[in-house]
């Protein structure tokens, strides 16, 4: 579904990705591992038209989204859940969801259709769909900026450290919706710190460090390699 190649960015004037191949495929869901500063979310940037790769190619089921817009990527079927979430506190949560469906807009009853869906996986946002966003807890606040991200109807979601900040309780549950929505037939890309319950559901992996692919395999290789388990899994 999605391939990188040779791709290499820099953010604020340093290199932070080196020559990056990667390859993500339909219906899969694969886990991008490393520590902070490894590259990520620069890498997840880079695929979602953030951040201009300065070389290298990205294609997307086929296409070569290496130089397209953010809203063209989102167009073809490429959603990114950014870490941090960047929610509007102030606006509804309802409101935030429907911004994720902007660029279906015209299509009304495929973005009713995506509601009614996010509101299935995410019941308490349709509880709390006209409280400020601001005002929710940060494992809802993360339902939501997830919510938004399938309002535009993708085949594949980019998920940037979901669990970041949650209680564990929280990041199982949403862990668990990440499965049934890929389940669905989304693919997911994941980056994630907490690699123990990441590679529990992913079915490939990649480890980055320092900007550079070290590591790559299926989850239950990652899971067994030694390395992998000094760095990530304290063992």
């Amino acid at each position: 579904m999605i391939t990188i190649s040779g791709v290499s960015a820099r953010y604020e004037a340093v290199d932070v990705l080196h020559s990056v191949d990667i390859t993500a495929n339909d219906g899969e869901l694969t886990v991008i591992l490393g520590a902070n500063g490894s590259g990520k979310s620069t890498l997840f940037k880079a695929m979602s038209g953030v951040l201009r790769p300065r070389t290298g190619t990205i294609e997307f089921n086929g296409d070569d989204i290496t130089r397209t817009s953010p809203a063209g990527i989102v167009r073809k079927g490429l959603a990114h859940c950014p870490e941090g979430r960047h929610l509007f506190p102030l606006m509804p949560v309802e409101k935030n969801l429907m911004l994720g469906a902007y660029v279906r807009r015209r299509d009304k009853a495929r973005v009713r259709s995506l509601l009614e869906r996010t509101y299935e996986l995410f019941p308490v946002l349709h509880e709390k769909r006209r409280q400020p966003a601001g005002s929710l807890s940060g494992g809802q606040q993360q339902m939501v900026a997830i919510g938004r991200a399938l309002m535009s109807d993708p085949s594949m979601l980019i998920l940037d450290e979901p669990s970041m900040g949650l209680a564990p309780l929280i990041t199982e549950q949403v862990f668990e919706t990440i499965v049934e929505i890929n389940r669905e037939g989304i693919g997911v890309l994941l980056a994630e710190q907490n690699a123990n319950s990441a590679l529990q559901i992913a079915t490939s992996g990649y480890v980055l460090a320092e900007g550079r692919v070290v590591l790559s395999g299926t989850a239950q290789e990652l899971q067994r390699d030694e390395r992998v388990q000094r760095a990530y899994l304290g063992v």
